[in-house]
């Protein structure tokens, strides 16, 4: 896991200095994702810098930015591949030699052979820019789930890459003009949806898809190469028996753990009291590593109430003889913590900060690398949604077709919208379709509400022309006709692409900490999404926990989910902690998670 930077000049108004100091500049800003080693390569109107954390081949010689045999590829690259040996093998064969034991030098060498089209052969989790010297051109790519972050910048007569937001705006090159669309995307959903950010010349290159800039300094593409919405949406009928469809599950999710284990440096676990994390937890005790370190976040307001992981955490640990460190957040830690987190966070997120402390405590403990159970969820139809909105459409459609009853059902929910807080349910009667219902469900702020937030005439415009559930379905495209796999592939392409990935890049490498996620894998994906189609919907979590041969506690399993939260309501309900926007009229008593969203807006780029 890494940071790489790039700034590439066309045209004849730039000036090659400018491109060497900028790309220094944004190296600087990401100092913390790459502690162990900082390179730089330019060669005239291009300039490419990396920081690196060392995980894979810890000698230099695998430094970036790398250069291909005969010099004609410079790479730099931010990931992992989790399959580079098999590819490096392969490469063997072909007469290929090797100066590391780096996955980098695997990449750049079946470039020069495959060219884009080695990314489908790619299993891991990858951002990288490829400069070609011959053609002078620059070629960008990314993982198929996006679990790896790469945000291009438009700056005139310079077109820049970066892994953060942060690191194209330290360039100095990039206007820090708002994007009205970021960020009403922001304020209806808590995140700001790619491909767009909260700034209007930066964007985000697409999971799955690759772009190059040619010589002349056009932008080409991006071109999906991969479609995690396509696994969801033509995933074949599944005739097999519970217990066939539970060995496919076995076989598959303890192989990506597996793969995910490739390091040449210890590798530890966040653990908490769902099933996610402590299946995983012991699949990499099944693994062979025997002296591994997880770590759980406790709070003490949580302590002894349903949301604390502590005791079904210190029970999975037992269970598998696992050494567990339980480190304790208090709101005073918060509170010191506030200002480096706000600058840690690369976009407005209203989630994050428990990945932030489960990275700041696998880090004390000297852990490079952690593995997440993050997308269980999404794969599993862990999510209450899974439920929740096939069942809320069909009863709606019942509904619709009572004649009048819109206007009453609109009058009954304004009404309970004021009563319970909730502005939300004004719009019920909108989410006639999955998109919308998606929204109704996992909506920040309302449409109207956002005249209050954002102001100005072009604001207002946007607000009367908007359809949350419109936004949604930019994002996510066709569905699949069944309704369970359609809300997977909806939160798989929202919510976990958006948040969940993003807030845990940011929050893992501020503490130099990688993160690693099995069960986000595009390859389990697709072996996956057809047998849970036929079987998974009522037991998708008890298929994934059924992947260990040892079972997990039954306290686990029966365990009622609650996420994987954080006392945000207590913390910033308390007098002591600051927060911008406390006084808007629109943010009533107890919503933390809308007072949040303010004060993260109005810090996060001060």
């Amino acid at each position: 896991m890494c940071g790489f930077a790039g700034v590439f000049m066309h045209g004849c108004g730039g000036r090659q200095s400018i491109v060497h100091d900028a790309v220094r500049r944004m190296c600087g800003r990401m100092a913390v994702r790459g502690p162990d080693a900082l390179g730089y390569w330019s060669d005239g109107s291009i300039s490419l810098g990396h920081r690196r954390l060392s995980v894979i081949d810890l000698d230099a010689r695998a430094n970036q930015p790398m250069h291909s045999d005969d010099g004609r590829y410079v790479i730099v690259y931010n990931g992992e591949i989790y399959n580079f040996r098999e590819l490096r093998h392969e490469l063997e064969q072909f007469g290929d030699q090797f100066r590391t034991q780096s996955d980098t030098e695997v990449l750049i060498k079946l470039f020069a052979r495959e060219g884009p089209g080695m990314f489908t052969r790619l299993r891991g989790m990858f951002a990288l820019a490829i400069w070609d010297r011959l053609a002078r051109e620059v070629l960008l790519a990314r993982d198929p789930y996006g679990i790896k972050p790469l945000y291009i910048g438009d700056g005139h007569h310079y077109w820049l890459f970066a892994s953060q937001v942060k690191a194209l705006l330290a360039s100095d090159l990039v206007s820090d003009e708002a994007d009205i669309h970021g960020q009403v995307g922001f304020w209806l959903l808590g995140y700001v949806p790619e491909p767009r950010t909260w700034f209007r010349n930066i964007s985000v290159l697409p999971a799955g898809s690759w772009c190059r800039i040619t010589a002349q300094g056009k932008l080409i593409g991006p071109h999906k190469y991969w479609d995690i919405g396509d696994s969801w949406r033509s995933a074949p009928d599944c005739h097999m028996t519970r217990n066939d469809v539970q060995k496919v599950v076995q076989a598959a999710v303890s192989d990506s753990v597996k793969r995910h284990l490739v390091a040449d440096v210890p590798v530890g676990v966040f653990l908490s009291g769902g099933i996610d994390s402590g299946t995983l937890a012991g699949l990499v005790k099944e693994h062979g590593v025997e002296e591994i370190q997880a770590v759980t976040v406790a709070f003490k307001e949580f302590e002894g109430r349903h949301h604390d992981e502590v005791p079904v955490a210190n029970k999975i640990a037992r269970s598998f003889r696992i050494r567990h460190h339980v480190r304790t957040v208090t709101r005073k830690e918060f509170e010191s913590d506030l200002s480096r987190l706000l600058s840690a966070m690369d976009q407005p997120s209203i989630d994050g900060i428990n990945t932030w402390y489960a990275s700041k405590a696998a880090a004390e403990l000297g852990l490079k690398v952690v593995i997440s159970g993050v997308g269980g969820d999404e794969l599993f139809y862990g999510y209450p949604s899974f439920q929740q909105l096939p069942f809320f459409l069909s009863c709606w459609r019942q509904l619709s077709r009572i004649p009048g009853v819109q206007p009453v059902t609109n009058l009954v929910m304004n009404i309970w919208a004021y009563r319970s807080g909730n502005p939300r349910w004004r719009y019920i009667t909108q989410a006639r379709n999955m998109y919308g219902a998606y929204w109704l469900r996992r909506g920040l702020f309302t449409p109207v509400e956002l005249s209050t937030l954002l102001g100005g005439k072009q604001s207002c415009e946007i607000v009367l022309s908007l359809d949350p559930g419109d936004l949604i379905e930019s994002m996510v495209d066709a569905l699949p006709v069944d309704a369970m796999a359609a809300v997977g592939q909806i939160e798989s392409m929202t919510y976990l692409r958006n948040q969940l990935l993003r807030d845990s890049d940011w929050a893992s490498m501020d503490h130099s900490v990688e993160l690693r996620t099995p069960l986000v894998d595009a390859w389990l994906l697709h072996d996956l999404v057809p047998v849970l189609r036929s079987f998974g919907r009522f037991n998708g979590k008890s298929l994934l926990a059924g992947s260990l041969k040892a079972p997990l506690n039954q306290t686990v399993l029966s365990r009622a989910k609650t996420g994987f939260g954080i006392p945000l309501a207590e913390w910033i309900g308390q007098k002591g902690i600051a927060l911008d926007g406390e006084e808007l009229p629109i943010i009533s008593e107890g919503q933390a998670s809308r007072r949040w969203a303010v004060a993260v807006s109005q810090c996060v780029y001060a």
